[in-house]
């Protein structure tokens, strides 16, 4: 991809980032979105595709409700992106749930078990 492309990629990620959690913020009532927070964004070279990557505090439950609720709220928050971002295209968009937070802190739990179980009794 050329440089100019990447570039363009990147800020179009970056506003629909901040548009689509302003919007969860103050626009969208769905209850099964509560705690939801807009981790990343990855768009294709075309700006036709919009990859939403998040994350949610609690049960794998709340986070299957979470997405639920997004893939509910995707016409919705199209069209806001569109009123609110001035466009050629706006992009469909794709949810995905983000596990890093919940990866790093398995890992972080694995370290100081591992740190308790090396020191002398």
């Amino acid at each position: 991809m050329k440089r100019s492309h990447r570039h363009r990629s990147e800020r179009l990620a970056t506003l629909v980032q901040e548009t689509v959690a302003t919007a969860l913020a103050t626009a969208l009532k769905d209850p099964r979105i509560g705690f939801v927070t807009i981790t990343g964004v990855q768009v294709t070279a075309d700006g036709q595709h919009a990859t939403v990557r998040f994350s949610v505090l609690g049960s794998e439950e709340d986070k299957g409700r979470a997405l639920e609720g997004l893939e509910h709220a995707r016409g919705f928050l199209r069209s806001y992106l569109a009123d609110h971002l001035e466009l050629r295209i706006t992009p469909e968009l794709h949810f995905e749930l983000d596990r890093g937070l919940e990866h790093a802190r398995r890992i972080d739990a694995l370290l100081d078990q591992l740190r308790d179980d090396g020191e002398p009794a």
